[in-house]
């Protein structure tokens, strides 16, 4: 028995095309059946490695009995939030709207219109913990529709009003974004404070999420003493050394259900390791030296596990194995002692706390609960050995851990998560001394841009030989942010234009000159009850901040006065939000930093060649404006660049200035570092 969904690509789509619900994919046609037949719209919103959404299927989508109940009164609309997060968005809303509480699985009942009148998460097969079963709430739905059409329309079009509402909402706004005081990034770091855990780092207590983008702004609010930073540092330390780092095979899972970062839940999304990687490496810029390495076992883990033949990046790898929730990464110490020698199975078991109780259900998440430099001491083991011996023993319990059954990967490529992997890997290739990470970016970028770029517009989706669904804000905002880091990575011109192109298209296609922001679906996508916009950051970047920042940027490369007058709009719009919601707020307020810290401009004249040496100290540049200018100064694309106006004549020099003030030409590393140094000591009044 299969369904409609049969005919999808999406790997959560068809995880249910065996089910006996007749599932619809969202759509015109499901719509249109619902509305011919006058029938409610049970939609359900997951996506693949969403453990509880393959608890409800197995209970409830599985079950002929239930089936037969969805069938007979809905038009079944089943969606992966992942390709389309504009349908996810808004009945996300409805349902927090409804009940205070939102997640997936995401279960939301519609009028054969779209406007949602009952919604809520997971519902199990039978009564329990005070929650209705799924059959009563089918039963309930069913009922109001029939019977209580008046209060479903009420209540449909109470909703419909605050969805709209949201959509468009002005927040209070000085009408110019003027805070060279730094009031707006002081107070986000304060807020931060009240919540941030001092001993385990995060911020509140469990369940734990890295929120990665909030830490690469509070890594930009000072020096490594500062205390944003500090705060941004020690948790990127408590997370490297808890369970949420898978410790054998690279990379981090999704979020820690305890406060110190012990027991995560077990799926790994692109975004995050994407995310956490690019952290990672500006905490190694400010001096967190152990930082380094965990960004490159990160970013090595996205390129042996989550890579394309292609050279694209697949988006996630599943919880569940064998029918059970971490199994993959779990050890007893039988396992361990089976796949090392003595000595090493004892040291690892004692360096990662493998113990006959385990830590997790009887078995034992590895992490790093003890000093290294005390182990080293006790063991009367250098750190430098104790270090190699650890490696070794890990890649072996890697090696033996590739012969369990493997979490499911999720093979879609996805537009948006794939800029933050190209950008994460184009930033680190030059500040880690890692020139794979750049071709790997290149590669990736080249891909991507050769496959969703249809005509005027981009694709977000590539799964099974299939380019479709339109691409969203955030795919257009990362995309071109990814560019741009790609063009300092390797100097070429050509991912300049790219941006280039991106912005122009990304600020035709989403911005409301009337509402100074960017909505996150096109204006032509008419199967929405209303058109999304989000403002702030979830687990990636909201659209609107990617976009921002992308002009922001931009605008900085080229002196583009359009795309920096439409950044300070945003900014001054979103002024009050920044200031009530710092936390959900990272990336605007990264850029509002852009905007308050004056620029430290490098430009490096001469191909790649020339200034390679230079090119890598640029690199190591923790600034929070630094940009890095260069390339031929007789190419075009190069020499209509600002910062290379009058410097044809001085290939294989670099110019330094920050803000108002420019130091002398300097014409090796060693002085690109003194002019560096001076341009710093200058800024600080020194």
């Amino acid at each position: 028995m299969t369904n409609r969904l049969v005919r999808e690509t999406s790997p959560y789509l068809l995880q249910h095309a065996h089910n006996p619900v007749d599932w619809h994919p969202w759509g015109d046609e499901a719509l249109a059946v619902a509305r011919e037949h006058d029938r409610p719209i049970l939609l359900s919103i997951g996506y693949s490695a969403c453990h509880w959404c393959h608890v409800m299927e197995r209970e409830s989508f599985e079950d002929s009995d239930t089936a037969r109940l969805m069938n007979r009164h809905f038009v079944n609309i089943k969606v992966d939030r992942e390709e389309r997060p504009d349908v996810d968005s808004i009945y996300m809303r409805a349902v927090q709207a409804m009940t205070g509480q939102g997640g997936w699985p995401l279960t939301a009942f519609l009028t054969p219109e779209g406007v949602p009148f009952y919604g809520g998460t997971y519902f199990p097969p039978t009564p329990r913990h005070g929650m209705p079963s799924f059959r009563q709430v089918l039963s309930a739905a069913a009922d109001a529709y029939a019977s209580r059409r008046d209060e479903v329309t009420s209540r449909g079009n109470h909703l419909t009003e605050i969805l709209t509402r949201s959509a468009t909402e002005a927040q209070p706004a000085s009408g110019h974004f003027d805070a060279p005081d730094g009031k707006i990034v002081a107070h986000a770091v304060s807020a931060a404070g009240r919540t941030f855990d001092p001993s385990n780092g995060g911020f509140g207590t469990a369940p734990k999420f890295p929120q990665p983008v909030f830490l690469d702004f509070l890594l930009r609010t000072g020096g490594p003493q500062s205390h944003g930073a500090s705060m941004a540092m020690h948790t990127l330390s408590r997370m490297a050394a808890g369970g949420i780092r898978d410790h054998a095979g690279g990379g981090f899972h999704r979020y820690s259900v305890d406060a110190r970062w012990l027991v995560p839940h077990f799926e790994k999304m692109l975004y995050d390791n994407a995310l956490i990687a690019r952290a990672l490496t500006r905490a190694h810029l400010l001096g967190a030296d152990q930082m380094g390495p965990v960004a490159e076992e990160t970013l090595d883990y996205v390129l042996e596990d989550l890579t394309s033949p292609e050279g694209a990046f697949y988006s996630a790898r599943d919880a569940d194995s064998e029918g059970e929730e971490g199994a993959f990464y779990l050890w007893t110490p039988a396992q361990i002692r089976e796949a090392l020698k003595p000595d090493a199975a004892r040291l690892l078991s004692r360096v990662y706390d493998v113990s006959e109780a385990g830590n997790f259900e009887g078995r034992n998440i590895l992490h790093l609960p003890h000093d290294l430099e005390a182990i080293s001491r006790q063991e009367g083991i250098g750190r430098d050995e104790l270090d190699r011996l650890l490696r070794e023993a890990l890649e072996v319990l890697k090696t033996h851990r590739s012969t369990r059954p493997a979490p499911l990967r999720d093979e879609k490529v996805i537009t948006s998560w794939n800029g933050f992997t190209i950008r994460a890997l184009a930033e680190a290739g030059p500040a880690l001394g890692r020139a794979d990470y750049t071709r790997a970016a290149e590669r990736a970028a080249e891909f991507l841009l050769e496959t969703v770029r249809c005509g005027d517009r981009l694709r977000r989706i590539v799964a099974a030989d299939r380019v479709h669904i339109d691409g969203f804000l955030e795919d257009y905002g990362a995309l071109g942010n990814a560019s741009l880091s790609l063009y300092e990575a390797t100097l070429d011109p050509r991912w300049l234009a790219e941006a280039d192109w991106i912005a122009a298209t990304m600020v035709a296609r989403f911005w409301s000159d009337a509402e100074d922001l960017f909505y996150d679906a096109p204006a032509d996508e008419d199967s929405l009850l209303v058109r999304p916009r989000d403002i702030m950051d979830n687990a990636t970047p909201s659209g609107n901040s990617l976009a921002t920042e992308l002009l922001a940027r931009s605008a900085a490369l080229t002196g583009d006065t359009e795309h920096a007058g439409l950044v300070e709009r945003v900014l001054a719009r979103e002024r009050g939000m920044m200031e009530r919601y710092p936390q959900a707020a990272g990336r605007l307020l990264s850029t509002a930093i852009t905007c308050e810290t004056p620029r430290l401009e490098i430009a490096l004249v001469g191909p790649f060649g020339c200034v390679d040496g230079m090119h890598s100290r640029a690199h190591r540049e923790p600034h929070p404006n630094r940009i890095i200018v260069g390339g031929d100064p007789t190419d075009p694309a190069v020499a209509r660049l600002p910062a290379m106006e009058g410097r044809a004549d001085s290939v294989g020099e670099a110019f330094v200035c920050h803000g108002n003030t420019c130091q002398e030409p300097a014409a090796s590393t060693e002085a690109l570092d003194t002019a560096l140094k001076r341009a710093q000591s200058v800024s600080a009044g020194g």
